[in-house]
């Protein structure tokens, strides 16, 4: 019997033995997943800051070492897009389970490996294409590991209670960051600097391994459940090609993935540049900031929560109208906090965080609910892989050259960018809408 037959098995007899699996363990399920890919991602992107640059690129300025560090970064958020139309091809062919097993095997195998690269001084540019070629790997798992329960929760939502469903999947990303951010602040606070460089930054990474593990286990839970597989057999959740979702919804898919941009450019804004900045032009270390960014990503969970409520209470589309409202308005002062010491910092990442838990919350999937239900499962899946691509992926290595260049301020505009179009995405979905068929 092959790994991926044996755990999908073990998966079954758990089934059998409770029964029909009920939404809460729909949502359990969710966020166990979430959970782990956003702790791969933030592992990955705090090294891109506080290691990687020293490690890979000793030969550059910190600066433009790091600034090469974010290059890399983007080549995951490049690869996903292909990832979702390789995995989706997988899917089609052997099924679900054997898709998501290989694409978190995948995630996990590529997350590790970069523990073990070895540094510029041991074996020269080599270290740089390792690193890439890891990243690229996670890129492509990504995309795989799209498994639809988040549209398994939301076609079970109540119709009153869809924007506090909507939400649930979204907590995965601040529950992931606080327990990266805290690791890192662990070995960096409390390790020499030559053992921290040796050993100490490879640990997360193992970890997050380890994590992949339990995730995997928790997603198969769900997915061989029967409900799943009549949703499946319904094609409620039925993947189709990347060509023909495009052929077929290709509008909805531009206009989904351009919807939560405010979102998805502020993402990176208070998680990735700010400790990029910190580390690079203050005297600060990083341990303390990523302190502060740990409590940040507490009021950010909060944050997602409440958007539940209100998007229940006033409606999706307001909220994320008005968050990307506010998100312009945050563009226009708040980079500049970061030079205002332990205070300014602090305001930054607490209302960063804030706004980004009441967008963020309500993002997933913005315009889901306008696939037809053949193209959905797929249609929601390039949507974020997009939304990720424009938004976020380009956010650190854009703000902290504009930054360096032009001042903090100058950050800003990246951000805005990102909220106007988000309002002009909800301003052309609406006119769509109201045009007749």
């Amino acid at each position: 019997m092959s790994p991926t037959s044996k755990i999908e098995a073990d998966a079954r007899r758990i089934n059998a033995r409770h029964h029909e699996v009920k939404p809460g363990e729909i949502a359990v399920g969710v966020i166990i997943g979430r959970t782990s890919e956003f702790f791969d991602f933030f592992v990955y992107a705090i090294a891109s800051v506080i290691v990687f640059p020293k490690l890979v690129f000793p030969y550059a300025d910190p600066l433009t070492g790091t600034l090469y560090s974010f290059a890399i970064f983007v080549l995951a958020f490049i690869a996903r897009p292909i990832g979702t139309a390789i995995f989706t091809a997988l899917d089609r062919a052997y099924g679900r389970s054997a898709k998501l097993t290989i694409a978190l095997f995948l995630l996990g195998t590529s997350t590790v490996s970069i523990a073990f690269v070895p540094g510029y001084d041991q074996i020269g540019p080599a270290s740089a294409w390792l690193l890439a070629m890891f990243r690229i790997g996670q890129g492509l798992a990504l995309g795989g590991t799209w498994d639809g329960l988040a549209s398994l929760l939301a076609l079970n939502a109540p119709e009153k209670r869809r924007g506090w469903y909507a939400m649930i999947p979204q907590l995965g990303a601040p529950l992931g960051l606080i327990v990266a951010s805290a690791l890192f602040a662990y070995f960096v606070g409390n390790l020499s600097a030559e053992d921290f460089f040796s050993w100490g930054w490879r640990y997360p990474f193992f970890v997050a391994f380890a994590i992949n593990v339990v995730a995997l286990f928790a997603r198969l839970r769900i997915v061989v459940t029967p409900e799943y597989t009549k949703l499946f057999e319904g094609q409620e959740l039925e993947p189709t090609s990347v060509r023909e979702t495009l052929r077929a919804e290709g509008r909805t898919v531009v206009l989904g993935a351009f919807a939560p941009l405010a979102s998805f450019a502020l993402f990176h804004m208070v998680t990735v540049f700010p400790l990029s900045w910190i580390f690079l032009f203050t005297r600060e270390g990083p341990a303390r900031f990523l302190v502060i960014e740990t409590i940040g990503a507490f009021f950010g969970l909060a944050a997602i929560a409440i958007s539940g409520v209100v998007a229940d209470r006033v409606g999706r589309w307001p909220l994320l109208g008005g968050s990307a409202v506010a998100i312009a308005v945050f563009s226009g002062f708040a980079p500049q906090l970061l030079d205002g010491g332990f205070v300014g910092e602090s305001v930054f990442m607490v209302l960063g965080f804030v706004l980004l838990g009441l967008s963020f919350g309500q993002s997933s999937g913005a315009l889901a609910s306008n696939f037809s239900k053949n193209y959905r499962y797929t249609g929601a899946a390039l949507t974020s892989d997009l939304a990720w691509l424009f938004g976020a992926g380009f956010a650190p290595i854009v703000a902290l050259f504009l930054s360096a260049h032009f001042g903090l301020i100058s950050s800003g505009a990246y951000l805005l960018s990102g909220a106007l179009c988000t309002l002009l995405a909800l301003r052309l979905n609406q006119r769509l809408d109201r045009t007749p068929a």
